[in-house]
């Protein structure tokens, strides 16, 4: 991901982003070169004729943080009540193993709180809220490595067509 925090630019960082332009503009009244200003305030000269075009066209008002790119559809309260959602298991929910997948928190996010998220959403939003990949560690112990011999040898070959 871009950002560590998963979701854009801190308030912080947005009001340094700010300030380094503003500064920008106070240079442009004085006429300074593009160049000698991204030199100085250490960005690529790109940035400030691009600075210096919306100066141009609004003035110093235009080169004010817009905000956040865009606002999580989903408060913390209605996470919140996401998170009790998936406390309760996938069986819950009407699925037969107990795996969550991304899809399937899409499907509960639309049946809880009628909005639609798109797969990459959901992960994004999980990982904004400090949710990760579990994988396990180890195998299961009900696992029976004799069987599952004896299927790869006998039940995988009927199961897999040839090539030909």
């Amino acid at each position: 991901m871009r950002y560590p925090q998963g979701g854009g630019l801190t308030a912080e960082r947005q009001q340094f982003r700010q300030e380094l332009r503003l500064k920008a503009a106070e240079r442009f009244v004085q006429s300074e070169a593009s160049s000698v200003i991204a030199k100085d305030l250490r960005v690529s000269v790109r940035s400030v004729q691009r600075w210096r075009q919306m100066w141009d066209a609004g003035g110093p008002r235009a080169l004010r943080s817009q905000g956040p790119a865009s606002l999580p559809r989903l408060s913390e309260k209605q996470f919140a009540q996401l998170e009790a959602e998936l406390a309760k298991g996938p069986a819950a929910h009407g699925w037969e193993d107990q795996r969550w997948a991304l899809t399937r928190i899409k499907t509960v996010i639309g049946r809880r709180f009628h909005l639609t998220y798109t797969i990459q959403g959901v992960h994004k939003l999980l990982v904004r809220n400090g949710w990760s990949c579990q994988v396990p560690a180890r195998r299961a112990l009900e696992r029976d490595d004799e069987a599952v011999t004896g299927w790869v040898k006998e039940v995988w070959p009927c199961a897999e067509d040839s090539r030909r």
